[in-house]
């Protein structure tokens, strides 16, 4: 079951790529769209991970800074 759940995750990230890339070169509306959902996701996860090292709750505690 979770290699289904992972499964399907790789194909949405490798779609959503795949659309940032087509989007790129002048794809139709519904691909700028969902390149723009996914390049909105890849910067709030961004973020937070960001949010999340500065106040130290990083697990570990390593620090790539």
């Amino acid at each position: 079951m979770i290699v289904l759940v992972l499964s399907a995750i790789l194909a949405l990230v490798i779609g959503g790529c795949v659309c940032v890339w087509w989007a790129e070169r002048g794809g139709p509306r519904w691909v700028r769209v969902v390149a723009l959902v996914t390049v909105t996701i890849g910067e709030v996860l961004h973020e937070a991970d960001r949010r999340k090292r500065k106040s130290g709750s990083g697990g570990s505690g390593d620090s790539d800074d």
